[in-house]
């Protein structure tokens, strides 16, 4: 590390024109969720703080800043979807994010269509190529290092169920860069998408 890095302490600022630390962890893969409520009115909302957590069972997860509807859903109904967010759909993603009341179907706003799923009650994005059903398996409210409770919300979902376009399998080998996944990046507006001329392999060790 170079004597003249940038130094900071987060609770101190960052001082720089965009907080860093959403740029040096990313790309990151967006968590485009699907959820309702009690009532059946659907919900559809993309979180840049998402990933996988567990293979056996299969874990998704992902962070929402404030309670927001997604939370509330899921934890009332106890189930969501997972939709695979494209390059094709990425305009489509973008207008699931804006802030609208909570009577307003992002599915219609994007001009989406809700399609059933197999195992749960939820509806998926029927344009969707990859899809995973999901049961809710923990929600947890983090908590600074000093123990101080914050206000963003991780919910944890068991995958139930895996739907995946044929045109993306070959030799029964998933093509990661063929489906063109969308990445969150840097600053405010910046997204990345998975190329196939970028692509290197390594094998593990052993």
């Amino acid at each position: 590390m170079p004597s003249n890095a940038h130094f900071y302490q987060p609770r101190e600022g960052h001082g720089l024109a965009h907080n860093p630390f959403k740029a040096i962890i990313g790309p990151r893969p967006i968590g485009w969720i699907s959820s309702q409520d009690e009532s059946g009115q659907l919900n559809l909302a993309p979180y840049s703080f998402f990933n996988a957590f567990a293979d056996t069972p299969p874990i998704i997860g992902f962070s929402s800043a404030g309670y927001k509807d997604s939370v509330r859903n899921i934890e009332r109904t106890g189930e969501f979807c997972w939709q695979l967010a494209t390059r094709p759909l990425a305009e489509a993603m973008n207008q699931s994010a804006a802030s609208v009341a909570p009577e307003v179907d992002e599915f219609s706003l994007a001009g989406l269509t809700p399609s059933a799923s197999q195992v749960v009650a939820v509806p998926h994005v029927g344009e969707a190529q990859v899809v995973f059903e999901c049961r809710l398996s923990q929600t947890l409210r983090l908590r600074s290092a000093a123990g101080e409770e914050i206000d963003n919300w991780l919910v944890l979902g068991e995958v139930v169920g895996v739907h995946i376009d044929p045109t993306l399998l070959v030799d029964g080998i998933y093509q990661t860069a063929a489906a063109r996944p969308i990445l969150r990046g840097g600053g405010p507006a910046d997204y990345f998408e998975a190329a196939e001329a970028q692509r290197f392999q390594m094998r593990r060790p052993g």
